[in-house]
Order: C-alpha cells, then structure tokens, then sequence
C-alpha cells in the first residue's frame, strides 16, 4: 500500500467514525448534545480535524442524514422483495419504514426535520434519497395500474411519515401500531383495486 492509499484510508476511517460517534451521541442525548468540541473529546481527535472533514455540524448532520436514506433504502428493498405478491410487498415496506424511524428517532430526525440542506423531487437530490423514495414508490407502483405512481408514492409516504412523527412524540394511542398499519395498507390497497 502506498503512502498516499494509506492516508486516504486513514481519511476515510476518521471520516466514518466522526459519523458513527455523531450518531451514537444523537441517539443517547439529542441533536443538541452534538458539538464539535464533544465531536473531538469523543473521537479523541483535535477540532481542527473534524474540520478537515466538515465545514461545520450542519455538515455532519447532513452527512449522517445521507447515509440514514442509504440504510432505509437498504431496508425498504430487503422488505419489499421478501412481500409475496403487491399487497405483502406494500406491507412489508411500510412496516420497514416505521420499524427505521421507531429503532433510530435521532436519525430520522435528522434525515427528515433537521434544516441540514437536504431537499427531495429536485435535480439536485442525492441519490441515497432517491434510492429511499424509489423503494417506496417500487412497493405502490403495481398497486395504481395507470395512475400517477410518483403522486400515490408521496401520499403513501406521507402517511408513513405522520405515523412514525406522531408515534415518536406519543401523541397517538399507545399499543395500536399494527393496527394502524393495517389500516393504512389496507386503505390504500381498496382504494387501488380498479373499480369495475
């Protein structure tokens, strides 16, 4: 290994532990407990090392949200290929999304409330992003037949997305969550059955 591969792997691995320590630390405390200083006592780096990876917390933030839309992607199209037949497939990936946004709450809040520059349906969009909202609308689209699969994704996703806020911040009832699913799959299914 030459000089130069071996920095650029000591680059990467420094970089891949700011994002894991974040992470962890969001998870335990809140977006809020994440500085830059505790950053650097954590990872037992100096500040100015953080620095030469980002320009600032948004920016860890923003990295760490990227790599959250890659693993829920992951997860959505795990779930949705093991679904027999639409309906299952449909199932299987909302219950992935809501089991993502209930097993990782800092994350998904930094992927989907955080202000960190991420902005979905624009051409700039990362492709972790649209990786994520690709899996969703893959699990919808032979549900519509000819309808606007991308406008019955976003609904769908919508309605993921309340219940997963709304069940973090205990506004719902609690022990209903898969009743709730139920509901939903199942509304979405009847509404998409072509009428005769």
């Amino acid at each position: 290994m030459t000089p130069r591969e071996r920095r650029l792997r000591e680059q990467a691995e420094r970089r891949r532990l700011i994002l894991t320590t974040a992470r962890e630390l969001a998870e335990a405390e809140g977006w809020d407990a994440v500085t830059t200083r505790r950053l650097a006592d954590h990872i037992e780096y100096s500040q100015p090392v953080l620095y030469q990876h980002f320009k600032n917390k948004d920016a860890i933030v923003h990295a760490v949200a990227l790599d959250g839309f890659g693993e829920l992607a992951a997860g959505l199209r795990e779930a949705r290929l093991a679904g027999e037949g639409p309906e299952e497939a449909l199932r299987r990936a909302a219950r992935a999304y809501l089991d993502f946004a209930a097993a990782n709450p800092m994350l998904y809040q930094a992927m989907f409330t955080l202000s960190v520059g991420l902005e979905f349906a624009q051409e700039e969009t990362p492709q972790q992003m649209t990786d994520a909202f690709g899996e969703i609308m893959s699990a919808v689209r032979p549900l519509v037949g000819d309808g606007d699969a991308e406008l019955q994704t976003e609904v769908l996703w919508s309605a993921c997305h309340g219940l997963a806020s709304l069940t973090w911040g205990e506004r719902l009832r609690p022990g209903l969550a898969d009743e709730r699913l139920s509901a939903l799959v199942d509304s979405f299914v009847a509404r998409s059955v072509p009428r005769v």
